[in-house]
């Protein structure tokens, strides 16, 4: 029986990106390096007051994903929406997503079974739709007011370890004291 929980553990959570936390500022200086950017991974973190920075660097054409979420919280409406940005290595502007300008909707994700307000992407229903070449590339989170908790999905071929799956509980027990809380409706 316990044989059967485990492996039924294993094939649902390989349908969820693996959860990174990291709450540290991000600057385009010294912005967070996304290892593999195909590889799925959903990186829960905040503004706090300047926009967050992050840096895809890829050998190969890879499959590009990006798409932002919120937390969704029982009684609470949309707080922020956040915008970002696709620069290439030489910070030349290549693509924008307008966070206000778009129809945020609500999701539900099962496996965690968290509701999210889902924002602009690049890609459709958490999926890839176009490749880019080889090469580094910037990506920029931001709003109004750079305030507020954001979650940046990346890539859409999801991978679990054994590793990962040991700091799977804690990362989402985590995730949800800091997320899921109604402290900030």
């Amino acid at each position: 029986m316990l044989r059967f929980v485990f492996l039924l553990f294993i094939a649902s959570a390989v349908t969820a990106h693996t959860p990174v936390l990291d709450m540290n500022a991000k600057n385009e200086s010294a912005p967070y390096l996304i290892d593999d950017a195909e590889h799925s991974k959903a990186i829960y973190s905040e503004l706090d007051g300047d926009p967050d920075f992050y840096k895809l660097d890829e050998e190969q054409p890879f499959d590009f994903y990006v798409g932002i979420t919120t937390a969704k919280m029982e009684g609470c409406t949309l707080k922020s929406k956040f915008s970002f940005d696709v620069y290439d290595s030489s910070m030349r502007l290549l693509d924008k997503r307008d966070g206000s300008k778009f129809e945020w909707s609500a999701w539900f994700e099962k496996w965690g079974k968290k509701w999210y307000w889902v924002g602009p992407q690049i890609g459709a229903d958490f999926k890839s739709t176009s490749q880019y070449p080889a090469g580094t590339y910037y990506l920029k989170i931001y709003n109004d007011d750079n305030k507020g908790k954001y979650v940046l999905a990346v890539g859409d071929d999801e991978r679990f370890g054994i590793g990962s799956m040991l700091k799977l509980r804690g990362i989402m027990k985590e995730t949800s004291e800091i997320f899921w809380n109604s402290e900030g409706c």
